[in-house]
């Protein structure tokens, strides 16, 4: 014998009709790709490498042929002149060269992401009135194009009296910059902010709010900026024509132009040891994103996510 509610409970009500379980939906099966679409993107991802890869396997190729041979048809370095590289060695001091660069480089990188790290903190953490329009501006001097900027600081430096020193190479970083301040801070906003609260709750100070939490939890982004950065000084030429005049201050940008003035252009035509230093050049950064790649792809895929 049941009772009404019993009976109420197990029968359902008039007009209303029971709600049906929802089926379980595969993960698996709704990220699994048919053959057909896994050959095409794996085809596809071929292709672009191989397209991307084409100019750096010519350059390596022409650059191990003798000089009559450099510019001829293929990939293969046939005839085989490895002996470019130790002549290009030979011409031109290409290890002070590499050293001035990797000094600069790292000099530049270290400025930006540590400079850039500090205000990127202050607008992720700090509440203050107009802090979306202080941060609106920063991303404005995105805008201006370092022509506009290049003869004002120019002349400041040649009246600190540091024209033809590496120190306008970097120094400039000190001041951050506003891309990083842009990536860092999107990376920031991403952590809780309720662990802040807690050290401020404990006694921590500002500094040791960055250095002691946000500086250890944001690495992946930081070695982004640094990479960036060291990439962007490795590759610069602009700055070095317009500030380096003594060769043993040379990077290697600013070197390679004076191999291509001497040994191409309107001189020997010794065109291999130009793609020789070309190559000496490029290895370097090859390496470094190869070592840095997984903590890199990490900073770029979590920047941006807000938590």
């Amino acid at each position: 014998m049941t009772t009404a509610v019993e009976r109420g409970a197990a029968s359902p009500v008039s007009g209303i009709s029971p709600a049906r379980p929802a089926a379980p939906r595969s993960a698996a099966g709704a990220g699994r790709r048919s053959p057909w679409q896994r050959v095409l993107f794996v085809v596809a991802l071929v292709g672009a490498a191989v397209i991307f890869m084409l100019p750096f396997v010519w350059l390596v190729s022409a650059s191990l042929r003798p000089r009559e041979y450099v510019f001829a048809p293929g990939f293969l370095p046939v005839p085989f002149a490895p002996e470019n590289y130790a002549e290009a060695w030979r011409a031109v001091p290409l290890v002070t060269w590499f050293g001035n660069s990797v000094v600069v480089g790292v000099a530049a990188a270290a400025a930006a992401t540590l400079s850039s790290a500090w205000v990127a903190f202050g607008f992720a953490y700090f509440r203050f009135p107009g802090r979306n329009l202080l941060f609106g501006l920063v991303l404005a001097t995105m805008m201006l194009p370092f022509a506009v900027t290049m003869i004002p600081t120019y002349l400041i430096w040649s009246d600190l009296g540091l024209t033809d020193t590496q120190v306008p190479l970097w120094a400039g970083n000190l001041f951050g910059s506003a891309f990083y301040i842009f990536l860092l801070r999107q990376f920031l906003l991403a952590l809780p902010r309720e662990y802040f609260e807690a050290a401020r709750v404990d006694g921590a100070s500002y500094p040791q709010l960055f250095w002691k939490m946000a500086f250890p939890l944001i690495r992946p982004a930081l070695l982004v900026a640094f990479v960036f950065e060291f990439k962007a000084s490795w590759t610069d030429l602009l700055k070095p024509l317009i500030y380096l005049r003594n060769e043993q201050l040379y990077t290697l940008p600013r070197g390679l132009k004076v191999v291509l003035d001497r040994f191409g252009y309107g001189g020997e035509q010794q065109w291999e040891i130009v793609l020789a230093g070309s190559v000496l050049a490029t290895v370097p950064m090859i390496i470094l994103f190869f070592l840095a790649q997984r903590h890199f792809v990490e900073g770029i895929a979590t920047t941006g996510r807000k938590g």
